[in-house]
C-alpha cells in the first residue's frame, strides 16, 4: 500500500517556482492563499499544531502587494514546507540574504542546547509533535512521478530505439525505474533529454570566494553533522570545509537519509545559493553529490555540466554518465532529417552535433547562452520543434484546400444584398475582411479562416454579412459565444439585423425553461431555424441542423479544440470563421492557427473617440469619483469591475457584492446594479436590460462583462484591483467603453505599491493597441497563461519560447511552407526523412490542432 501523500506536497510546485533564483519568479505566481487554505484543510488533524498555526499567520502575507512583505512571507512559508521534509529548493531569503558580507570563514554554529552531533542547536525549546522520519524526502516521490521534459524527436527505429532494459549496458536498477517511470525507457529517450540547468565545473570556487546571494558551486569535506530542533521544527546541519575555511549545509527536516547523504569525510560536490543567517554562513538545502573522482573525471569535472529535470541530485551523475556515453557512442547514429540545403540556409549545426553540445557543452561554453537557451545547439533544436509544428501545419492547411466543402453563391447582387442589411457603411477594413472572407465561401473546398479585431473594430458585422450570404444560399448558420449574456446579444443583433430577409433565430443556452430549450432544438433540426446562436449547449445539447453550412466561432480562446470540433461535426465539412477580440501576439497566431488564413480588422468605425486610461493609487479614489460622477452627470454610464463576486477568506481584495453598496453610498442618489456568474440567467438579463435601457447608472460586476457586451452610452470603466489582471484582459474590458461617440475613460486601480505591478498598468495608459499589449501580456506570462495553449491539442514546447523565438519562428514557417508547396505530399527524395519524422514526432498531437 503506498504511503498516504503529505497534505503540504500539492504547495511544493508553486513554492519551488517562487523561491527560485532568490524570488525572481516570485511575481508570476498568482493567489497562493487560497492553496494553502485548502492544503491546511486537507491536513487537519495531521499537521502539527505549531505547523498550522505558522501556516495560517503566513495567509494574510502571501498574496500581499508589497513585494517585500510578500518576498518574506512566501520564505517562511517555504522553511515551514522544509521543516516538514518536502524538498522545495533553495532560496535566498528577504530576510537579509541578498546583502554582500565578508567572505566566511569557520562556521560558527549558533549557542544553545548541546544536541548529539558535533554543533549545537538554536535556543529554543522543542515542541510536543510526534517526530516524523520519512525514509526518503517527499520530494523524491515527486521527482519519480514528473514527466522528463523531452524533445519528442526521440527515433523509432534503429540502435536509439533500444529500450534501456537489455541495452547491454549496466546501469543502476533504482536509476532505471525512475528513468521509466517518466517516459525515459529507450536510449534515444535518454539523448532527447533535455538538461534544465548548467553548472560551470571548469574552476570550482573556494568557500573564501563565496558571496552572499548568489549561487555557488564548490568542493568540501563533511566535518561535522547535526540534528536539533530551532522553531518548532526539525534542523539538520552539516559542516563543510576546504582550505580556505567553512560553511554550514542547512536542512530544515531530518532523516536518516540525510545522514546518508553527508558522511564525515566525504568530500562533495556542493551547489546552491549561499546566504548569512542569525546562525552564521550557511547554504540552505544544497544539492549534493559525490566529488570522489575529482582529479579524474572528465564527465563530471573540469567542464560545464548537465542538470536534468525531475532527478535527485544524487542521481545526477549516474544519468550523466547514461546520457555521455549514448552521445559518444550513438548520437552519430541520428539520421538529420533536414535537407543539408536548409540548414545552410539558415545557419544550423547538424542534429548529432547538436544533441551532443546539449549534453556536454565544449570547453569555451558561453553559460549564460546555455542557460536562456540560445546556445547553438538549442537553437538547433528549437528550430527543430517550430519546423515540424509549422510543416504540419502546412500539410493540414493543404489537406484543407482539397477537401470538398460549399461553394457558397457570392455574385455581386447576393453581397450587396447582404451588406445593405447592416445600419452602416463597412469600414474600408470590414470590406477588406469581408472580401476575403466572401472569396473562400465562394470556393468548393471549406473556409478555414481567423478573423482578428481588436474590440470595437465590427467583427459582428462581418460575420452577420456572412451568415446573410450562407442563409440566402439555403444553408444554416451556428454561432456559438462563451457566455450566455454574450450569447442573448448576438441573438438580439442577428434578429434584428436579418429581419428584413424573414429569418428565424433560435436562441440555444444551458438555462432557460425546458420546453423553449426543445423548441429552439426542434426548429434547428426542422431547418425553421436558419440561424441557432448559444453556448456550449450548442454541442452539449442534443441538437442537430438540417444543413450547416457556416460555423462562427466568437472568442474562439474560450473553447477547447474537441468543443470546435463537436460543433463542425454537426454539418458535412461547413465553412469555419472563428473571430477573436482578444490580440493574439504574431508568434502565438502563427502557432496555434498556422493551418487558417487570417483576417485583420486593424481599423475602428468612424466617430469612436480613443479611451483615456488613467492608473489611480487608493488614496486617489476621491478623483476617480469625481470624475466618474462628471460623466454620469451629462447622462452616460459606468462598470465598475471587481475581481470576485463577494467577500472571501481566501484573498484580501474587495468584493463586487461590498463594492456595489459601497458606491451606492458614495455616488448618493445615482441607481446602482450588480451583475455576476452566479446569478441566474433570467436574473442576469433583467439587469443587463436595465443597464441598456439607461434604468441603472452603474453596473457592478465581475468579469463576466469582459467580452462583447455593448452599451455605447457607457463612457467610464473603473477596474478595482487592477493589478490582479492580465493585461489582455484589462484591454478587454476597457473595450466594452468607448464604444459611443463620447470621450470615455478607462480607471484602473492599482491595490499595491508593487513597482512590477505599477509598470504593467501604465503599458495599459500608454497604448490602446491591443496587439502591442497582447506581445507584453505574452512576455510577461508566458503562451500558456495568456491563451490556454495546453488545451490547443499542439505539442509541447521543451527548447522552443514563443516569446523569445519569434524570428525563428518566422523561418520555420518560411521554410516548411516553401517545402509544401513545391513538394504537396513531400515525395521528393530530399523530403522523405522529412515525412518519416514528422510522422514520428508530432503527427498524431497535430490532428486536433487548429480549428479545420
Amino acid at each position: 500500500m503506498s504511503p498516504k501523500p503529505h497534505p503540504l506536497a500539492p504547495l511544493v510546485g508553486p513554492l519551488r517556482y517562487a523561491c527560485a533564483r532568490n524570488f525572481e519568479n516570485l511575481a508570476r505566481v498568482k493567489g497562493l492563499r487560497a492553496p494553502i487554505e485548502a492544503a491546511l484543510e486537507k491536513g487537519k488533524g495531521a499537521l502539527a499544531p505549531a505547523v498550522e498555526t505558522a501556516l495560517r499567520a503566513e495567509l494574510g502575507r502571501v498574496d500581499a502587494t508589497d513585494p517585500g512583505v510578500r518576498k518574506a512571507s512566501v520564505g517562511r512559508v517555504a522553511d515551514l514546507l522544509r521543516g516538514e521534509g518536502l524538498e522545495v529548493g533553495s532560496l535566498s531569503s528577504s530576510r537579509g540574504a541578498e546583502r554582500q558580507a565578508d567572505p566566511p570563514g569557520p562556521a560558527t554554529p549558533p549557542a544553545g542546547r548541546p544536541s548529539g552531533g558535533g554543533l549545537r542547536g538554536a535556543p529554543v525549546a522543542p515542541r510536543p509533535r510526534k517526530p516524523r522520519a520519512p525514509k526518503k524526502p517527499a520530494a523524491t516521490k515527486e521527482a519519480e512521478d514528473a514527466p522528463a521534459r523531452m524533445l519528442s524527436i526521440s527515433p523509432a527505429e534503429g540502435p536509439l530505439a533500444r529500450p534501456l532494459r537489455g541495452a547491454g549496458w549496466r546501469m543502476n536498477p533504482q536509476l532505471l525505474k525512475h528513468l521509466e517511470r517518466k517516459g525515459v525507457r529507450t536510449l534515444g529517450d535518454a539523448l532527447f533529454l533535455v538538461p534544465r540547468a548548467y553548472e560551470d565545473r571548469r574552476v570550482l570556487r573556494h568557500i573564501a570566494q563565496l558571496r552572499a546571494g548568489e549561487r555557488s558551486t564548490f568542493v568540501a569535506e563533511v566535518r561535522a553533522v547535526d540534528e536539533s530542533r530551532g522553531r518548532g521544527k526539525r534542523i539538520f546541519k552539516a559542516v563543510l570545509a576546504d582550505a580556505s575555511g567553512s560553511i554550514a549545509a542547512t536542512h530544515y527536516q531530518g532523516g536518516s537519509w540525510l545522514k546518508s547523504r553527508y558522511p564525515i569525510g566525504r568530500k562533495l560536490v556542493v551547489s546552491g545559493e549561499v546566504r548569512q543567517s542569525t546562525w552564521g554562513w550557511e547554504i540552505p538545502h544544497p544539492e549534493t553529490e559525490p566529488a570522489d573522482d575529482l582529479e579524474t573525471s572528465a564527465v563530471h569535472f573540469k567542464r560545464v555540466v548537465p542538470i536534468y529535470p525531475g532527478f535527485e541530485r544524487h542521481e545526477q551523475r549516474q544519468l550523466r554518465e547514461l546520457t555521455f556515453r549514448v552521445a559518444k557512442e550513438l548520437a552519430g547514429a541520428i539520421d538529420d532529417p533536414l535537407p543539408p540545403p536548409l540548414r545552410e540556409r539558415v545557419g544550423l549545426v547538424g542534429l548529432a552535433d547538436a544533441l551532443t553540445a546539449l549534453h556536454f557543452p565544449a570547453g569555451n561554453a558561453d553559460l549564460e547562452a546555455l542557460e536562456a537557451h540560445r546556445s547553438s545547439a538549442h537553437q538547433r533544436l528549437a528550430f527543430d520543434e517550430l519546423f515540424f509544428l509549422q510543416l504540419g501545419m502546412a500539410l493540414k492547411r493543404q489537406g484543407l484546400k482539397r477537401e470538398a466543402g460549399i461553394a457558397f453563391d457570392v455574385s455581386a447582387e447576393r453581397v450587396a444584398r447582404a451588406k445593405s442589411l447592416l445600419p452602416f457603411a463597412p469600414t474600408g477594413a470590414q470590406d477588406r475582411v469581408l472580401a476575403q472572407i466572401l472569396r473562400d465561401m465562394g470556393r468548393p473546398e471549406p473556409m478555414n479562416r481567423l478573423l482578428q479585431g481588436d474590440v470595437g473594430s465590427g467583427k459582428t458585422a462581418v460575420a452577420l454579412v456572412a451568415a446573410a450570404v450562407a442563409v440566402e444560399s439555403g444553408l444554416q448558420v451556428a454561432v456559438m459565444a462563451p457566455t450566455e449574456i454574450l450569447a442573448a446579444q448576438h441573438a438580439r443583433t442577428f434578429r434584428s439585423g436579418l429581419a428584413a430577409l424573414g429569418v428565424e433565430v433560435a436562441l440555444v443556452t444551458g438555462s432557460g425553461p425546458a420546453r423553449e430549450r426543445a423548441q429552439a432544438r426542434e426548429a434547428a433540426a426542422a431547418g425553421r431555424a436558419r440561424v441557432a446562436i448559444g453556448t456550449h449547449a450548442l454541442i452539449q445539447d442534443p441538437i442537430a441542423f438540417e444543413r450547416l453550412g457556416l460555423v462562427i466561432i466568437d472568442e474562439q480562446h474560450r473553447f477547447g479544440v474537441i468543443q470546435r470540433h463537436a460543433l463542425m461535426a454537426k454539418g458535412a465539412t461547413p465553412d469555419v470563421l472563428v473571430m477573436t477580440a482578444t490580440p493574439i501576439p504574431r508568434t502565438l497566431a502563427m502557432t496555434l492557427y498556422g493551418d487558417l488564413d487570417v483576417s485583420i480588422l486593424d481599423e475602428l468605425p468612424p466617430g469612436r473617440t480613443p479611451i483615456e486610461t488613467r492608473v489611480f493609487p487608493a488614496k486617489a479614489r476621491p478623483a476617480a469619483l469625481a470624475l466618474i460622477e462628471g460623466e454620469l452627470a451629462k447622462g452616460h454610464q459606468a462598470f465598475v469591475v471587481y475581481p470576485l463576486v463577494e467577500e472571501s477568506e481566501k484573498l484580501d481584495l474587495a468584493d463586487a457584492t461590498q463594492g456595489a453598496a459601497q458606491l451606492g453610498a458614495e455616488l448618493a442618489g445615482r441607481r446602482v446594479g450588480l451583475l455576476h456568474g452566479r446569478m441566474k440567467q433570467d436574473e442576469k438579463d433583467a439587469v443587463m436590460r436595465s443597464f441598456r435601457e439607461k434604468q441603472l447608472d452603474v453596473l457592478v460586476s465581475t468579469t463576466v462583462i469582459e467580452v462583447g457586451v455593448d452599451v455605447p452610452n457607457a463612457s467610464v470603466m473603473v477596474v478595482e484591483h487592477a493589478e490582479r489582471f492580465g493585461l489582455s484582459q484589462l484591454h478587454q474590458l476597457r473595450g466594452r467603453v468607448g464604444r459611443g461617440a463620447a470621450r470615455s475613460f478607462c480607471l484602473l486601480f492599482a491595490g499595491g505599491r508593487s513597482e512590477d505591478a505599477q509598470a504593467r498598468l501604465e503599458v495599459m495608459a500608454q497604448t490602446t493597441d491591443g496587439f502591442v499589449i497582447a506581445e507584453k501580456d505574452l512576455e510577461l506570462r508566458g503562451p500558456g497563461e495568456l491563451l490556454g495553449t495546453r488545451q490547443s491539442g499542439l505539442p509541447e514546447m521543451v527548447v522552443a519560447n514563443l516569446a523569445r523565438d519569434q524570428a525563428l519562428l518566422a523561418l520555420a514557417q518560411e521554410e516548411a511552407r516553401a517545402i509544401v508547396e513545391r513538394d504537396p505530399t513531400l515525395a521528393e527524395p530530399a523530403h522523405r526523412p522529412l515525412a518519416k519524422a514528422l510522422a514520428e514526432r508530432w503527427e498524431g498531437r497535430l490532428k486536433l490542432a487548429g480549428v479545420g
